[in-house]
Formats: C-alpha cells, sequence, structure tokens
C-alpha cells in the first residue's frame, strides 16, 4: 500500500470519463479542480465524472476545490509580450490599449500600498522587475531581465505587505457551488494569517458545508505565522510556485522542508505542489531531477504530492501519474518511519507503538476506531 497519496488537477487532457478511471487505476487518490478557470457547469460536469469513474472502478476518491483567492494578475496582451532586460513597463490602474508596454492589474488598489524600490515579479518569478517611479495611477518598472508575458500572468509583490482580503465575492459563490456539490476538501489561497480562514469557515457554515480545509502556504506573511494558520486548518499545500516568487527559487528546498515539519509536528497533512514533472508536459520521461524532487518530499515527510500542468494541459497525463506512483513507491520501502520527538503525548505513544507493531507484523494497514476522527490523525503522523 502506498502511504503518500497522490493528487492531479483535471483540465483538458484528462477531462474524460475513460480518462479519469485510467488514472484512478494508476493510483490518483485526489482530483484537483481549479477554480481560476472553467465555470460551475464545467465543475459540475467535471465532478459527476469523478464520481462516476470512482464507481466504476470500485475506489473512493476525493474532490479537492481549489478557489482563486485575491491571486493579483495582469490584464489581457494581444499575443506574446517580449521584453529584454532595462526595458520599462507601466503597471497601471485602467487599461491603455494604445500602450502595449501598460498592463493593468485585477487589482487597482494595490498599486497604492507598492513603493519605489520595491520589486514586482511576474509569472511565478521567471520576469523580474523594480519599481523605479510612481504616480497615483500607475507603476513604472524597469525589467531586471529578458523575459515574456502574456494574458492573465501572476503578479508578486515579495517585498509589499498587501492589504487585502483573501476571500473575495467569486470565492464565496465558488464556495456556495462547492457547498450543493457535496466537495471533500478545500484548498485556500493567499491565506495570510488565521482570521482568513476563520473568515471561510463562517461563510461555509452559511451553506451547512464542512470541508477538509487546506490552507495554501504561499506568501511571507503565511509563512510568518504558520502554526497559527494550521491550528485552525486541517492542512496545509506547500505552494511552491509563489513562494518561489516571494522568495527566491533557492531559498525554497529549507522552505519546504519547514512547513512539512511543522505540520508533522502538528499532525496536520501537508500537500507538496507545483512543477514536480514539468518536463512530462511533452515528454513520456521525467528528469532525474525530478524524480529526485519527488523523493526528496517523500523524505521531508509529505503527506501527498500534486500534479498540476502535467495533467491539465499535458501530452503525458497517465505517465506522470505512474511515475510518481513508482517513484513513491521505492521512496518508501526506505523511509525512517520512527520519527525522534523530544516529547511524546498518550495519544502519540499509542499511535507510535502501534505503528511499530505492525510493521514488526508485516501488516500492511491500520483501522483506527475514532469518534471525532484524531486517532485517524494521530496514528498518520507515524506512516
Amino acid at each position: 500500500m502506498r502511504k503518500t497519496k497522490i493528487v492531479i488537477t483535471l483540465g483538458p487532457s484528462t477531462s474524460s470519463l475513460e480518462m479519469i478511471q485510467t488514472l484512478i487505476e494508476r493510483g490518483v487518490n485526489v482530483f484537483r479542480l481549479n477554480f481560476s478557470h472553467g465555470d460551475h457547469e464545467t465543475h459540475a460536469n467535471n465532478i459527476s465524472l469523478i464520481r462516476q469513474a470512482s464507481k466504476k472502478v470500485g475506489t473512493e476518491v476525493a474532490i479537492l476545490q481549489d478557489i482563486s483567492g485575491p491571486k493579483v494578475r495582469i490584464g489581457k496582451i494581444d499575443g506574446v509580450l517580449e521584453l529584454k532586460k532595462g526595458d520599462t513597463l507601466t503597471l497601471a490602474k485602467e487599461e491603455d490599449d494604445s500602450d502595449p508596454y501598460s498592463l493593468a492589474l485585477s487589482y487597482p488598489l494595490i498599486i497604492d500600498m507598492v513603493n519605489v524600490g520595491e520589486e514586482v515579479f511576474f509569472a511565478d518569478g521567471t520576469l523580474q522587475t523594480l519599481v523605479i517611479d510612481k504616480d497615483e495611477k500607475a507603476l513604472k518598472l524597469q525589467l531586471l531581465n529578458d523575459g515574456e508575458l502574456t494574458s492573465r500572468k501572476g503578479v508578486n509583490f515579495p517585498k509589499t505587505k498587501l492589504s487585502i482580503s483573501a476571500i473575495t465575492p467569486k470565492d464565496e459563490n465558488d464556495l456556495a457551488f462547492g457547498a450543493t456539490q457535496g466537495i471533500d476538501i478545500v484548498a485556500l489561497s493567499f491565506v495570510q494569517d488565521q482570521k482568513d480562514i476563520l473568515k471561510a469557515k463562517q461563510i461555509m457554515a452559511k451553506h451547512n458545508f464542512d470541508p477538509f480545509i487546506v490552507s495554501k502556504i504561499e506568501t511571507s506573511e503565511a509563512i510568518a505565522n504558520l502554526e497559527e494558520i494550521l491550528e485552525v486548518s486541517d492542512g496545509v499545500m506547500v505552494a511552491r510556485g509563489d513562494l518561489g516568487a516571494e522568495f527566491g527559487v533557492t531559498k525554497l528546498p529549507r522552505i519546504q522542508k519547514h512547513i512539512i515539519a511543522v505540520a508533522n509536528a502538528m499532525n496536520k497533512p501537508s500537500i507538496t505542489a507545483t512543477q514536480m514533472l514539468t518536463s512530462m508536459k511533452d515528454n513520456p520521461f521525467p528528469t532525474r531531477a525530478e524524480v529526485s524532487d519527488i523523493a526528496n518530499a517523500v523524505y521531508d515527510g509529505t503527506d501527498a504530492v500534486m500534479l498540476s500542468d502535467e495533467t491539465t494541459i499535458g501530452k503525458f497525463p497517465i505517465q506522470s501519474v505512474e511515475v510518481l506512483h513508482d517513484t513513491i513507491k521505492d521512496v518508501e520501502k526506505d523511509y525512517p518511519y520512527y520519527k525522534a520527538f523530544t516529547t511524546i503525548d498518550k495519544s502519540d505513544a499509542v499511535s507510535k507503538s502501534a505503528v511499530e507493531l505492525a510493521k514488526n507484523l508485516n501488516k500492511e494497514a491500520l483501522v483506527p476506531f475514532t469518534t471525532s476522527g484524531m486517532s485517524a490523525q494521530t496514528l498518520s503522523k507515524y506512516r
């Protein structure tokens, strides 16, 4: 039995009954629906397909609703905007169709929060700029590297404290829809502190909606408030795309290990996401570095790994899942399951002993009898 779970994102490459059935057979445990794209009709159809496929295969799977949150994006660009280091861009509150180098923001008021000398990153940090001038209507940016931009790319402000709510009106509407569909898991985007999760819970309570809540850790504020976020969440996602843009990719391994370690210590599951097998969007085989990345996430103690582009628009979604499954299975043969803790309470002691006993007796599974679910959660800590 594979202990680390596989989450995949449904998209054009995988939105058919036959494909979903095959993915379940290959080991997918959770299907993610990205509410930054698609309408409710499309998502309802996909939910129906997942449930039909699950019933046909005879395997239970979970459905994860990933709500958009206040993701800051640029507006529409005609084609591809090619940019060179030293070029200047304008980030404006209003669109200017006459100037291809003037970009509008999905949250115009953010321009008031940004200061000269701060950095602005686009497309998960692949295009980096510096604010060199500002007025009440726009920011003037200078390119720090060559790159290109297309419509609706994400924008990050790594040095700027943004005062925006983590739950948008669109999110509220999407959560109401999720309640009607009986969604199992909700992922909250761009949470900054405990208040964001509590607000989401209040909204969901109005619809008698009580899903498993996963908070996506994407910002420096979320890292600073990680423990308080975990206290009111059921789990966390290591959202490496925006974290990489916020902190720089060289700091990501340390941050990933920190998030997973804190989640494990608090008995909360973690999902490691973004660019696990990016090369497999176009190639049937992974790179050595990608396989090592998957293995290291498992060694870190992640409870699940997630695919995005690989299964939404990729050419080899089934092969991608197979690589995940095979890599995880091999790593788990060697995984140091018995972690050392300086203190251990009664619940931990019982769970740790049960896992050791199951391992010594060569048992594949443990079934806890629990009323609150806490015993199962504590047990999973020693998986």
